[in-house]
C-alpha cells in the first residue's frame, strides 16, 4: 500500500511514523491469508532458499535464544528452528493477522513451547538489553516507520558477541535483469496482487518500499553507525535480494 504522503511542515515526524505503522499493519492484516501462497508462487519458491541462506549465517555462533523481528507468518523463525534447534525463538510483528497465520503453522508442527509469537513494535521492543544471541529479520526492515530506530532497538537487545542477520529485497543492477525486474515489480506484480488480495495496493507498495530502501553499502554503513562490526552484504539471485550480517562487539 502506498503510505500516504504527508508534508513534513504539516505534521511532526513521529506522527508520520505512526501513520505508516497503522497503514502497514492494516495492509498486512488484509493480505495475511494469502501472503504465504503469493510469496512462494510469485518468487517461484526462491524465497525459501533465501531464508535457508540467511539462517546458515548463524551456524558459526549456534544461538540458543533468537529474536525474529517482523516475523510475519513465522517462516524465518521456523527455518531457524529447523537448522539450529535453539532453546527459544521469539517472533514479534505489528500485524495480528500475520501472527495468527504464523501461530497456526507453529502449532501444527508442535513447536508452541519453543517458538512464541508476540504483537510488538520493532522500534519499541519489549525486551531487556543484551538478551538475545541472534536477531533476525526477513523482508521487514523496509517496513519500519523509522529504519534507524528499528535497527537501533535490534542492536540494543542483541548480546555482545551476538549476530544480526537481515534479508531484504534489493534492486538488480545488470542489464537485462534490472529492466525485467522493474517491469515485473511495478506492473505485473500489483496486478496479480489485485486479483488475489483484499488490499489492492499492497503489492504496489512492495515496489515503492524497495525503491526507497537504503541497500548495499548504504545499509552496511547504517549498521556500522549503530555499533555493529564485521558487516557483510551478499547479493542473492542476481541482486533481487540481499543478505546482510553483522556482529555486536564482545
Amino acid at each position: 500500500m502506498s503510505v500516504q504522503k504527508i508534508k513534513s511542515e504539516e505534521v511532526k515526524p513521529y506522527e508520520v511514523e505512526a501513520e505508516k505503522k497503522a497503514q502497514v499493519s492494516k495492509m498486512f492484516n488484509n493480505i495475511s491469508k494469502t501472503y504465504d501462497f503469493l510469496n512462494h508462487f510469485l518468487s517461484l519458491n526462491i524465497d525459501k532458499s533465501w531464508r535457508r541462506k540467511a539462517i546458515a549465517e548463524l551456524q558459526d555462533i549456534q544461538p540458543k535464544r533468537i529474536l525474529d523481528v517482523a516475523t510475519g507468518t513465522a517462516d524465518l523463525a521456523l527455518e531457524a528452528y529447523k537448522q539450529l534447534s535453539p532453546e527459544e525463538i521469539i517472533g514479534v510483528d505489528i500485524s495480528v493477522g500475520m501472527l495468527e497465520v504464523g501461530r497456526k503453522k507453529i502449532t501444527k508442527k508442535g513447536l508452541d513451547k519453543i517458538i512464541v509469537l508476540e504483537e510488538g513494535d520493532s522500534e519499541h521492543l519489549p525486551f531487556e538489553d543484551n538478551s538475545f544471541d541472534a536477531v533476525i529479520v526477513a523482508f521487514g526492515v523496509r517496513n519500519f516507520a523509522n529504519v534507524e530506530a528499528g535497527l537501533k532497538e535490534m542492536v540494543r537487545v542483541l548480546r555482545p558477541g551476538g549476530k544480526c542477520v537481515v534479508l531484504e529485497f534489493s534492486k538488480p543492477k545488470v542489464f537485462p535483469i534490472k529492466q525485467v525486474y522493474n517491469f515485473y515489480f511495478s506492473s505485473i506484480l500489483p496486478g496479480i496482487g489485485r486479483l488475489t488480495s483484499k488490499d489492492q495496493k499492497a503489492y504496489a507498495y512492495l515496489y515503492e518500499s524497495v525503491q526507497a530502501f537504503p541497500e548495499g553499502k548504504d545499509f552496511e554503513n547504517l549498521l556500522l553507525k549503530l555499533g555493529l562490526t564485521d558487516t557483510k552484504c551478499q547479493p542473492l539471485t542476481t541482486g533481487i535480494c540481499s543478505l546482510y550480517s553483522a556482529c555486536k562487539p564482545a
